[in-house]
């Protein structure tokens, strides 16, 4: 019984990690929006619905697309258009890089 149990606990365990591919955006696919010079990449879910966000060949983060509302992983705003979402997470993602890009500057300096 308790063989059994292990067994099947240890088959649902591959089973997850199987389950979650993550395919670039250039993967034909893919399920891609392009969202102004963004593409967001469908990686999971129904409600909400999770994206990864990039820009270029950048990732910049997470949005999520609720019925009503997108949202973002840095702030708890409800947005109307995926746009926004992103447009605020990118903003914050530069602010955050701003400490190591200056510390590269001083490196090079």
């Amino acid at each position: 019984m308790a063989q059994t149990r292990i067994i099947a606990h240890i088959q649902e365990l591959s089973d997850e990690s199987q389950e979650e591919i993550l395919l670039p955006p250039t993967d034909p696919n893919a399920e891609v929006l392009d969202v102004s010079g963004y593409k967001l990449v469908y990686v999971k879910g129904a409600c909400p619905k999770v994206y990864r966000v990039y820009r270029d060949d950048s990732m910049l983060g997470l949005v999520f697309q609720h019925i009503t509302h997108w949202a973002n992983e840095v702030d708890k705003i409800r947005y109307a258009k995926p746009k926004d979402a992103v447009v605020v997470l990118e903003g914050f993602v530069k602010v955050a890089d701003k400490p190591r890009q200056k510390a590269v500057e001083l490196e090079a300096a």
